[in-house]
């Protein structure tokens, strides 16, 4: 059950947050960063197993925001969202925003295979089906998921915490280096606000989770590399290029990734792995050993989305959060 006292005075009276269980965390930090309180609901499970939620506060004419990652168990998570959508919009709600951190099925975002589905664009028509009038997100896994939607999305980058973070790190002789080809221009993009160079690994990927690690294009030797991506998940890749970084002569090898998605060994990889730290946003919560794990630290992105929110509900530009 996802619920909070409704004590304080509110700034915004038409601005309501509300969360369902993948991050409440995540939720309240971002109400508190507003001075809002977070929104009454009942988010939980009748014994079969199926979802109820009720909404226990007035919506009617509200401008809202719904705060769900759709991470582990994905599908549990986005069941929530769907009905806590269509419970607002029966209620009334002026706006539902959906703020999904971390934007799951997303992997699948283009018919590359036969006989495979566009998961990531029916995500996006379940979500408007069930009534999401524009969508608040965190670091698509592809920029052009944005173009699945006919309602506005706001995509917002987590570059800047970690800009702010390894800024105050003062790492000598950095290189940011891209995991793979399609992370090149996001790579590109934080290395040019580090001043630092950029390097890549070429890889070639044989099934779904499992990578082999081909070559560096660029020069690492000496040099401190900081691996940068949208997630990790069963940090195969990761290893295997912190490896390869390794073995072309880097001094040394960190990481960050916006979504600690971390099934399966991952944190087992991470803890065992040459890898000095790995340095992820709490997009999604972490759980069990990653919470143990000490080359694991997480950023916050509540103050980001927080303004992200405000801007929304206030009709102000949302680009000043991408400096």
């Amino acid at each position: 059950m996802a619920s909070t006292s409704n004590q304080l005075s509110n700034p915004f009276p038409r601005l309501k947050i509300f969360s369902g269980n993948a991050n409440v965390p995540l939720a309240q930090e971002i109400c508190d960063h507003l001075g809002v309180p977070l929104g009454l609901a009942s988010v939980r499970k009748f014994s079969d197993g199926e979802n109820y939620v009720q909404i226990h506060e007035n919506v009617r004419g509200a401008d809202v925001f719904l705060v769900q990652p759709t991470s582990t168990p994905v599908d549990t998570h986005l069941l929530e969202i769907l009905l806590m959508i269509d419970a607002l919009k029966r209620a009334s709600a002026d706006r539902i925003t959906a703020v999904l951190p971390y934007y799951g099925y997303a992997r699948q975002d283009r018919k590359d295979q036969p006989r495979v589905p566009i998961s990531a664009k029916l995500v996006a028509q379940l979500l408007e089906t069930a009534g999401a009038d524009r969508l608040l997100t965190l670091d698509l896994h592809a920029a052009q998921i944005q173009g699945f939607f006919d309602v506005p999305v706001d995509h917002l980058f987590a570059t800047p915490v970690f800009i702010e973070y390894f800024k105050q790190q003062a790492i000598d002789d950095l290189t940011v280096v891209s995991p793979d080809a399609g992370g090149v221009e996001r790579a590109r993009a934080f290395a040019k606000r580090l001043n630092a160079p950029l390097a890549i690994i070429d890889k070639r990927r044989e099934e779904a989770n499992v990578a082999e690690v081909m070559n560096v294009i660029g020069n690492v030797r000496g040099k401190n590399c900081l691996l940068f991506d949208d997630l990790i998940d069963t940090a195969g890749t990761l290893v295997k290029g912190a490896e390869a970084l390794l073995e072309h002569g880097a001094a040394s090898v960190r990481a960050c990734a916006t979504h600690p998605v971390l099934s399966g060994p991952a944190v087992d990889r991470i803890q065992s792995s040459s890898l000095i730290e790995v340095v992820f946003c709490n997009s999604i919560p972490l759980h069990g050993k990653a919470l143990q794990c000490a080359k694991i630290k997480t950023l916050s992105v509540g103050s980001l989305l927080a303004r992200a929110v405000q801007s929304i509900h206030e009709a102000t530009s949302v680009s000043i959060l991408f400096v």
